[in-house]
């Protein structure tokens, strides 16, 4: 009998049912923008995705991708996500304190809450606390409205926050204390505050 070139029907089979196993991780796409390159022979057109995954239960990674395609970009993004989680330290189902990060034109404020809150907060903001797990956080935007940049320092600030990350895992990149001038001790009490018109003004000014 003559010898077939065809692949082993099982072995794909088996190949595609890990394929469908699913994921302790979701993930959501914040954004997907066109870009172009001028080279020598013209425009180069590519698609970037933002996408940031988290697991609701502490762990959260943000990861961008380009690509000529959409579905290609994504994918890139994803993985990029989940090779760059960091652990989120929390006190409940809340941040262990406040916290202030300016990162490039974006400024953000992340307060804790009481419980029953919610998550206050818009944008690509509210997309990464509710990855984290966060359900009571009070937190507001200054400066521009760029999706990437804007979850950039998401990420920066839930580096910055101090105490017993939620879940106990392997080693995550994060921030050491000397590069987070300002920020309290860690394992310090819940306090709960309100952001006053003062306050607001003064981080305009910033």
């Amino acid at each position: 009998m003559a010898k077939t070139s065809r692949p082993d029907r099982k072995n794909k089979d088996r190949r595609n049912d890990r394929r469908r196993e699913p994921s302790e991780f979701d993930d959501v796409t914040l954004s997907v923008d066109r870009v172009t390159r001028v080279v020598k022979g013209g425009r180069r057109m590519r698609f970037r995705a933002v996408v940031v995954m988290g697991n609701r239960k502490g762990k959260v990674g943000l990861g961008t991708g380009k690509a000529t395609e959409v579905q290609a970009a994504v994918k890139k993004a994803q993985r990029v996500a989940k090779r760059s989680m960091i652990l989120v330290p929390m006190k409940g189902d809340t941040i262990p304190h406040e916290v202030n990060i300016k990162h490039k034109a974006a400024i953000l404020r992340l307060m804790p809450a009481s419980k029953g809150t919610g998550i206050i907060a818009g944008g690509p903001l509210r997309a990464i606390l509710d990855l984290v797990g966060v359900k009571d956080v009070l937190a507001k935007r200054f400066g521009t409205t760029n999706k990437l940049v804007n979850a950039q320092a998401a990420m920066i600030a839930l580096q910055s926050l101090r105490g017993t990350p939620k879940v106990a895992g392997a080693d995550v990149p994060s921030l050491p204390k000397s590069e987070v001038p300002g920020h309290p001790e860690e394992n310090l009490p819940i306090k709960v505050v309100q952001a006053t018109t003062q306050d607001i003004k003064e981080m305009k000014k910033l």
